[in-house]
């Protein structure tokens, strides 16, 4: 029951568990947490089954491009207590192909994250 834990919100959606219960459950034990987000094809789901491998259903994305409900994710992530950072893995492959893009990555998942966050 000591044990840190580090959070990544993209991999309970696409596995389609809650994945904001945990926020509650390990509060105080979180500390480090990633924000990167998953688009999930729901009528391929229902042909491959969620047994499937991710890619038959799932594509990552980057935050706000996908399926996680970040107003919901950060504000019970901040109820709980955590103030620390949450850092944007840039997976999603319209933005991969050169450096110049992953950085428009980073900017655009900011801008869209830091809606949700207190101001600094």
């Amino acid at each position: 029951e000591t044990y840190p834990l580090s959070l990544h919100d993209a991999l309970p959606s696409w596995q389609q568990i809650d994945y904001v219960k945990p926020l509650s459950d390990f509060a105080g034990r979180i500390f480090h947490v990633h924000a990167k987000d998953a688009r999930i094809d729901g009528d391929r789901l229902q042909e491959v089954g969620i047994l499937a491998a991710p890619p038959d259903y799932h594509t990552p994305k980057l935050p706000g491009l996908g399926d996680v409900d970040w107003a919901r994710f950060l504000s019970v992530l901040g109820d709980v207590g955590y103030s620390g950072a949450v850092c944007i893995e840039v997976e999603d492959r319209i933005y991969e192909a050169t450096l110049r893009s992953r950085k428009a990555a980073l900017e655009q998942s900011a801008t869209f994250l830091r809606q949700f966050l207190p101001p600094e």
